[in-house]
């Protein structure tokens, strides 16, 4: 546990260093307020003083700038900062009083704006932040206790009243109440919370009242993750990025080298002063970042955790799509249609019981169907005997001195089970329909069947055919299901690619060989993204160059295991998030020539005389704001009408 001292040192640090970066912000807006002013005055009014007078803001401008160039040659880097500060003194020295005014101007706005990038990365969080409640009601036995959110621990039940903000992650243990999820989701709809169901730290209690069981708490919570991510997704690097920085390096070199050139050559310390205050432009440096950090906080807005500009960029390539059906193409949330016993010795009513039991202890999204059958319908259960849950294939347990078995048709076969022709005939029936089977197996014996469907997610083919407008070339489906009804799935959703029979391992071979064959820059290949649930399809999610886990609000896997975590369980977040990546990249694009053709045009007006030192650095300063105002835009965007 960390010592309240060191944790108190850790804190003044903190305030410290906000409280140094917020003083600097205040020194250059002051810096370019008295610089403007004086520029402006020195148009209308010759007087002797004006040039006193911008040398000496434009000396304490360049205190920050060559302090930032010690330290990156320190760390044997070169920096903008390093040409700005050259033609910073070399303006000084030449008297050129307008060129180190306009030069200081320009630093000091590029500091403003890094400022403010720094800002937009952390407003997403601070309005998470807000939410943080600091004094809980605790329910101890039968007394109600107000303590401290640092004193709540897993298990502790917390009293959540109408208009309250949720102090923790838990389970819903008696009440109900309309809950806003948005500060999550970024989805306005209310959501029903009822005992059995997950609320998280943050979210609103609009109406009703709660009594949640803690299991979550702090840094350990679904917000926390959240915040952690996005802040990392921030300072995180692509390899356009680190491209830049590597083009920035030589760029300096080159312009040092061309300046000593053309001092060789005979041009005057004024033509090389001119050419320098055209070059020495760090808006690239400011714009590519700012671009992907607003791209990355507005999919945060949008309900989407994108892990890092790298995984923006991965996204702008994806060409095929591979995908889990069951809560992705679904909604993930079977339901019990149709009960069969085969029994001779138990009613329907029986054996839909010993389903209900066996399910009980299970968390698989079939068990919960099984289990909401039973609450439905009036069956108690209990906790079965020795239960043991095969992943993806069925349960084993023992009830009342009976060995029973309860999944798929093969966990049926696997166990040897006796299975009569009229039940695999039944079966394959139900699986032909497009509905799902459980069986259950009594003594070694097949004793009874359930059906259940899932529905098409609303929407999805429309979903899927925007993808390929946004360049997608394939979906691929992978799915458990037979042949005939994965087929009639696959041809609702418009979906030409479908795998039929898979088992969960069976998954992980198909991507691993699918990602080896069409990943890659060749023609006609591009990034492989997989969309699963991030619970079952943890495996399949790591072998993706894009790993997209679907309703990934409180599931720690899924927010782990993804590169992009949709924390709604919408499936139009995917074609969003994937036009945020086209557009990040087509303005990173957009900048480099943005860049290009003004220094173009800077070097021309230069090399023809149209303009000298203070006009170069005139119109250095006012093309800065062109790439740096056209990254901006990546954080804007509509939403889509809601589906």
């Amino acid at each position: 546990m960390t010592s309240p001292i060191i944790q108190e040192s850790h804190n003044r640090f903190s305030r410290f260093s906000i409280l140094e970066e917020e003083a600097f912000y205040i020194f250059d807006i002051i810096l370019i307020a008295f610089v403007a002013i004086i520029v402006i005055m020195s148009f209308f009014v010759q007087e002797s003083w004006f040039g006193v007078a911008l040398a000496v803001p434009s000396i304490l401008g360049l205190i920050p700038v060559a302090v930032s160039s010690v330290k990156s040659l320190l760390k044997k880097r070169l920096s903008v900062d390093l040409l700005a500060s050259i033609a910073l003194i070399f303006s000084l020295v030449s008297h050129e009083w307008r060129s180190a005014a306009f030069i200081t101007l320009m630093l000091a706005f590029s500091r403003v704006f890094e400022h403010i990038t720094e800002m937009r990365a952390k407003k997403t969080i601070q309005s998470l932040m807000k939410y943080h409640v600091e004094r809980v009601r605790l329910r101890v036995n039968d007394a109600v206790k107000e303590v401290h959110i640092s004193e709540v621990k897993p298990g502790d039940e917390v009293i959540v009243e109408d208009g309250d903000r949720m102090p923790v992650d838990g389970i819903v243990v008696s009440g109900q109440a309309d809950v806003d999820e948005s500060s999550l989701t970024g989805e306005s709809e209310l959501v029903q919370k009822k005992p059995g169901d997950k609320v998280f730290t943050s979210t609103y209690n609009d109406a009703g009242s709660l009594i949640v069981r803690t299991e979550k708490v702090g840094k350990d919570t679904t917000l926390s993750k959240i915040v952690s991510l996005v802040e990392e997704a921030s300072r995180g690097k692509n390899e356009a990025e680190r491209a830049a920085d590597r083009f920035t390096q030589w760029y300096i070199v080159l312009s040092l080298l061309a300046s000593v050139a053309m001092f060789s050559l005979g041009l005057s310390s004024r033509e090389i002063l001119a050419i320098l205050l055209v070059v020495c432009a760090d808006d690239i440096a400011v714009a590519i970042p700012l671009a992907f950090t607003a791209a990355i906080t507005l999919a945060a807005k949008r309900g989407v955790v994108v892990k890092g500009s790298s995984v923006l960029e991965q996204l702008s390539r994806v060409k095929f799509i591979l995908t889990d059906k069951t809560g992705t193409l679904t909604r993930g949330k079977p339901k019990i249609v149709d009960v069969r016993s085969y029994s001779d010795s138990l009613t329907k009513e029986e054996v839909s019981r010993r389903f209900v039991i066996g399910a009980s202890e299970s968390n698989h999204a079939v068990s919960k169907a099984i289990i909401e059958y039973g609450r439905e319908n009036g069956f108690k259960s209990h906790t079965p005997e020795e239960f043991e849950e095969v992943p993806g294939q069925g349960i084993s347990y023992k009830h009342e001195g009976q060995q029973l078995f309860l999944g798929r048709l093969s966990f049926m076969e696997q166990k040897k089970c006796h299975i009569p022709e009229q039940i695999k005939k039944d079966i394959v029936i139900e699986k032909d329909s497009g509905r799902g089977v459980v069986c259950l197996a009594i003594d070694g014996k097949v004793a009874g069947l359930m059906s259940y469907h899932d529905e098409l997610r609303p929407h999805a083919s429309a979903i899927i055919a925007e993808t390929h407008a946004l360049g997608v070339k394939e979906w691929h489906m992978l799915t458990g299901d037979n042949e005939h009804a994965a087929a009639e799935v696959a041809k609702k959703l418009g979906i030409m690619h479908y795998h039929a029979n898979l088992t969960p391992e069976g998954k992980v071979e198909f991507i691993a060989k699918f990602e080896k064959e069409h990943s890659g820059k060749k023609a006609g290949h591009g990034a492989v993204a997989y969309i699963g649930d991030g619970v079952n399809d943890a495996a399949s999610l790591a072998l993706a160059d894009v790993s997209i886990a679907m309703g990934g609000i409180g599931a720690d896997a899924a927010i782990e295991a993804s590169d992009v975590t949709i924390m709604k369980d919408k499936l139009d977040r995917l074609p969003e998030v994937m036009r945020i990546s086209d557009k990040v990249i087509t303005i990173m694009k957009q900048s480099f020539w943005i860049w290009a053709i003004t220094n173009t045009i800077g070097l021309a007006l230069v090399t023809f005389g149209v303009i000298g030192p203070a006009g170069a650095a005139t119109y250095n300063f006012l093309t800065d704001f062109i790439p740096i105002a056209n990254a901006l835009r990546a954080g804007r965007g509509k939403r889509n009408p809601q589906r």
